[in-house]
């Protein structure tokens, strides 16, 4: 089996102080892919930065220090690493970095998150926009490899409102548009990827992965469904389970998301 973890840390230097690293220990990933990491490698320390046991890849330039910054870290060393992707605006942004296993190729995403009538919400548009037909080229690259290929990360959008707790409250907000989920309808319908927390659980809401630290948001888990597995149909196929790692209370939460962990039937070598 080949298995995936993806989880937003909202900071990885005091993620790591509020039972990150313990988590890291205990987990059963192959792969972990991590966003808004918020430090740059010399402010991490070593153990964080290069725990025992993983290979990591880190891309958090200054640009992004405080705000982004995406990291994977793997069991194995990759093949072949990518920091960024084919947009120069985007390319000190610390939004994506992707790794090249024997038989699958792994990106960590955070894009954006917007606000709508702000720059912030141009910002998302233009990465959008510019991602997309990176994920096109990334399965033609894949197959052509004969691999598979899975984005895991943060995609700020939630795509139906089985998707997020509070649907008819978001309907104009930045992360439920209805220009932002017809993306992700392209994404799913043009270039054939797979959702796959929906594909294993089509129906019913949830599972959530990221609360707001306002309010009970946790409490009343009135969550959103952001963090995502998104995969080619090969990889898809063999998706054997999704969890949401939901902490047990607020109190033992280390970030405001929860890892979002997939089994794929698959091999690693």
């Amino acid at each position: 089996m080949l298995t995936v973890s993806t989880v937003n840390v909202n900071g990885l230097r005091a993620a790591a102080k509020k039972g990150y690293r313990e988590w890291l220990a205990a987990t059963k990933a192959d792969v972990v892919c991590l966003q808004e990491v918020r430090a740059t490698a010399d402010q991490l320390p070593a153990e964080v930065r290069e725990p025992e046991g993983w290979r990591t890849v880190l891309h958090a330039p200054a640009a992004a220090k405080g705000r982004a910054g995406v990291m994977i870290l793997a069991r194995r060393k990759a093949l072949e690493t990518r920091i960024g992707f084919d947009a120069e605006e985007f390319a000190d942004a610390g939004r994506y970095v992707e790794i090249t296993l024997p038989t699958t190729v792994i990106g960590s995403l955070y894009l954006p998150s917007g606000d709508v009538g702000t720059p912030r919400q141009d910002e998302k548009e233009r990465f959008m926009e510019a991602f997309q037909p990176y994920l096109a080229d990334l399965r033609k690259r894949a197959e052509s490899e004969g691999r598979e290929a899975l984005v895991c990360g943060d995609w700020n959008i939630a795509h139906r409102k089985e998707d997020l707790k509070n649907w008819r409250g978001n309907q104009g907000a930045a992360g439920f548009l209805p220009e932002e989920r017809a993306w992700l309808d392209s994404i799913y319908d043009e270039l054939g990827y797979t959702d796959i927390g929906r594909a294993t659980q089509p129906e019913g809401e949830g599972p959530y992965s990221w609360w707001s630290y306002r309010g009970r948001a946790f409490d009343n888990d009135s969550g959103w469904r952001i963090d995502l597995h998104v995969a080619t149909p090969g990889l898809a196929a063999a998706a054997r389970s999704a969890v949401v790692e939901r902490a047990p209370s607020h109190e033992e939460r280390w970030s405001d998301h929860a890892p979002v962990t997939v089994r794929y039937d698959f091999p690693k070598q």
